[in-house]
């Protein structure tokens, strides 16, 4: 099989951290091979947080470009500018004379797929989840081919187009798994005591942020310690609480240094988003997955099922937790030993290590 050396690829992959992190891996993967890389993204202040750091590859800002429900008085507008997206898109990709478009999902992938598609270059597009939203279900129309991260996802395309499974790209800066004490100390946190890491994504998640803060006491009287990734719109929300219980744990708008938090995390709480099971399982940390209950399909919940099936996670549903039963079953969780080493190996039977590999392959045969 040829290599990507001097070939380059236009990866569109804004909006949130589930598009973004996974394209930014691609990235990396395909110039590591030689190749040149585009990363598309939004004009959200969480593209520009998430792509700190990557210096090293280059990245456009797109205008988002929502599509609205079809009877709206939204949509003139959404096709207007829809197609000034397009247009846009095609002389960005003249431009960088590019040989092949890769969506990662997301409205933002739209244009620039159709442009790819327009311009006859190889497109594709990867959809991280168990079953494919909106966007990916329009942008399939202009795509040669798809790329899945499970196999149950895999129905939900028909049989007009190959889809090949092949996980989900995990950043190259969180492969490499580091000492636990290092990393504690870069949260001020002591290694010897139970971690209990919260994250809700790149965007945070209100509810887990609330039901977290509220039980500090009780985590701090049990001899846990927590580390909060809250995003930045619940910081301030969350702050009072560390404040009233400083020995608690360590709180966080966001982490631009993943491995670090995942390295001292003995079990995770967080939402069940594709990207962030893709860490967890690379780093086998059991968790408990409570799905963001307004995703579209209700995606997060078939993502979640995935994993607790498999003895990997324990699935909460949102509307079950309340203040007085969330840290108690937190705690109970986190102090059963036998349950969590069962957890974790089975976490570890889900990691697909060479994803961002598998993506350019499939990119580079098409080449």
């Amino acid at each position: 099989m040829s290599d990507s050396s001097l070939k380059r690829l236009v990866i569109a992959c804004g909006g949130t951290g589930g598009h973004l992190f996974p394209g930014i891996a691609v990235a990396e993967e395909w110039t590591k091979r030689g190749g040149e890389a585009l990363l598309l993204i939004s004009e959200k202040h969480i593209d520009a947080l998430a792509s700190e750091g990557y210096g090293h590859l280059r990245f456009e800002r797109m205008p988002t470009v929502a599509m609205p429900k079809l009877v709206s008085l939204k949509m003139p507008g959404f096709i207007f500018r829809f197609i000034g997206a397009f247009f846009s898109c095609r002389k960005l990709l003249k431009s960088f004379q590019a040989d092949a478009v890769l969506g990662m999902g997301g409205f933002t992938s739209t244009a620039p797929l159709m442009a790819g598609q327009f311009m006859k270059l190889p497109t594709f597009i990867h959809e991280s989840n168990a079953i494919p939203g909106r966007a990916n279900r329009l942008n399939a129309r202009f795509a040669r081919t798809i790329l899945v991260g499970f196999e149950r996802c895999v129905p939900y395309f028909g049989k007009g187009k190959p889809v090949k499974v092949v996980g989900t790209p995990l950043r190259p800066s969180l492969v490499e798994k580091m000492d636990r004490a290092e990393a504690a100390a870069a949260f001020d946190l002591d290694p010897a005591k139970k971690i209990l890491l919260v994250m809700g994504g790149s965007q945070g998640a209100r509810r887990l942020n609330e039901l977290v803060a509220s039980g500090l006491p009780e985590f701090e009287a049990a001899g846990l310690q927590v580390l909060q990734i809250s995003g930045p719109t619940d910081y301030e929300a969350a702050k009072p609480a560390y404040e009233a219980n400083p020995k608690a744990g360590t709180l966080i708008s966001f982490c631009g240094e993943m491995q670090k938090a995942l390295a001292i995390a003995d079990l995770s709480v967080c939402r069940s988003g594709a990207s962030s099971l893709t860490e967890l399982s690379h780093f086998e940390i059991p968790s408990v997955l409570v799905p963001y209950p307004f995703a579209a399909d209700d995606h997060q919940t078939l993502n979640a099922d995935i994993f607790s099936e498999a003895g990997a996670a324990e699935a909460w549903a949102q509307g079950g937790l309340n203040e007085e039963n969330f840290a108690p079953r937190m705690i109970e969780l986190i102090q059963n030993e036998g349950r969590l080493a069962t957890m974790k190996k089975a976490m570890g039977s889900l990691a697909v290590p060479d994803a961002s590999g598998r993506v350019c392959d499939e990119v580079v045969s098409a080449l």
